[in-house]
């Protein structure tokens, strides 16, 4: 199924002119904020394959009908969602549940909907059918060289898909860690780990990128061997330029202090990206913003402040993606969600007077520091974001839009309501 632009024009002219008065009042009260649309429409959220179907836990899976079959049908629904939000034009891929088998023709399709290909992922955190050695007690960092061996040439192998289809990262997440004390030696653990990632690095073309995750617990719940952004930003450091840390937003403790884990590796210039999401207890893959929507916008004052330090494209100097999981909601209002709340943090953290932040910094102001912040986080931005997407083609309101135009319905109609997404 695709939506044609002018469908979604017909469903703009409703909401227009109420879209305009909001528009026009902010644009008052903002004095850069034609400038704040400008890099609205330039900045995009990548889409993962996983997270086109219903997600699920330990104790149940509940389809809500009409999930992709098939590469190309999640292909598809990646298309849905950037011609409704213009703010989604890349898909990363998670091998092996989502192997191209044709590349040039997944490639074409994926042109035809205006996407290309982010970063792919390595899976060695589950055994895949017929795979001739087990990870239950690890991948990279497991005591057997043999099944090293295995996750490093997996790795590898991932790293080919991604070239075939104009990727330039690897994301590499390991479940690697024990259960109980005594079960590890933690040195020859993480010493086995970096001798597995020097190998996959060596196998990088020359400007690819591979970015280290870290997870402080799950599935294993006395060590993780790659369990927190030290550990990641170690083995990066050792490994070269090309290795970067990448931050997945629910792979930390309650009440982490994500903002400054984030404004040090930019510093240093080893923050990879984001995997964005949401968590009241741990790694609990809701919506972005459906939390913790401050702590999202006090991360993005950072990359703002950081990335301009740097003198970094906002839209392209890391990498953005999202992975959460959709247990209980249609994945496609979902992921529209997210990428909506991404874009408003982002956009508040633009309003900041950097400047003005600064001197009461320096100052040592704090409550004109606070002031400063809040005035921003307060400010409802969601008519810029509206009218960044009007102007790249997109629907005021894309959430209206997809219900209106019964997309679910028609998605059920063409799979059926028993279908159930790869890698799920």
């Amino acid at each position: 199924m695709q939506l044609e632009k002018q469908v979604i024009q017909d469903m703009n002219s409703d909401a227009l002119s109420a879209h305009q008065r909001k528009y026009n009042y902010i644009s008052g009260e903002i004095a850069n904020a034609a400038k704040v649309v400008e890099k609205l429409e330039a900045f995009n959220i990548a889409i993962p394959s996983w997270a086109l179907g219903t997600g699920g836990t330990r104790f149940g899976r509940f389809s809500g009908g009409g999930e992709p079959r098939s590469l190309e049908e999640k292909i598809e629904d990646v298309g849905l969602i950037h011609a409704l939000n213009r703010s989604s034009n890349s898909i990363s891929l998670h091998i092996p549940w989502d192997i191209p088998d044709n590349a040039s023709s997944i490639k074409f399709l994926a042109s035809q909907l205006g996407l290309h290909f982010d970063a792919v992922n390595s899976n060695t955190f589950q055994d895949q059918k017929d795979q001739a050695l087990s990870y239950k007690f690890g991948s990279l960092h497991h005591v057997d060289k043999a099944v090293r061996r295995q996750a490093v040439e997996h790795n590898i192998e991932v790293i080919k898909y991604g070239v075939e289809l104009g990727s330039k990262a690897l994301s590499v997440w390991l479940a690697d860690g024990s259960n109980f004390p005594g079960q590890l030696n933690f040195r020859g653990a993480f010493q086995n780990t970096f001798e597995s990632l020097q190998e996959i690095y060596d196998a990088l073309p020359d400007d690819w990128k591979v970015w280290i995750e870290y997870k402080p617990f799950e599935p294993n719940f006395y060590s993780t061997t790659i369990g927190d952004w030290g550990q990641s930003y170690l083995l990066a450091n050792k490994l070269g330029q090309k290795a970067s840390t990448l931050v997945d937003l629910g792979h930390h403790l309650p009440n982490t202090n994500i903002e400054q884990i984030v404004s040090l590796l930019l510093m240093e210039g080893k923050l990879a990206g984001f995997h964005f999401n949401d968590s009241k207890y741990g790694d609990d893959d809701l919506t972005v913003g459906s939390i913790n929507p401050y702590q999202l916008f006090l991360i993005f004052n950072e990359l703002v402040e950081g990335m301009d330090a740097r003198g970094l494209d906002h839209a392209t100097g890391i990498g953005w993606m999202i992975d959460a999981s959709h247990n209980v909601k249609d994945p496609i209002e979902d992921l529209l969600q997210s990428v909506e709340a991404i874009k408003i943090a982002y956009a508040q953290a633009l309003l900041i007077d950097q400047a003005e932040l600064k001197a009461a910094q320096q100052n040592n102001d704090v409550a004109k520091a606070q002031e400063i912040l809040q005035q921003a986080y307060r400010t409802d931005v969601r008519p810029l974001l509206a009218e960044a997407r009007l102007r790249a083609g997109g629907a005021i309101d894309p959430i209206a839009a997809f219900r209106k135009l019964s997309v679910r319905d028609e998605l059920v109609k063409e799979r059926g309501l028993k279908t159930v997404a790869t890698g799920l």
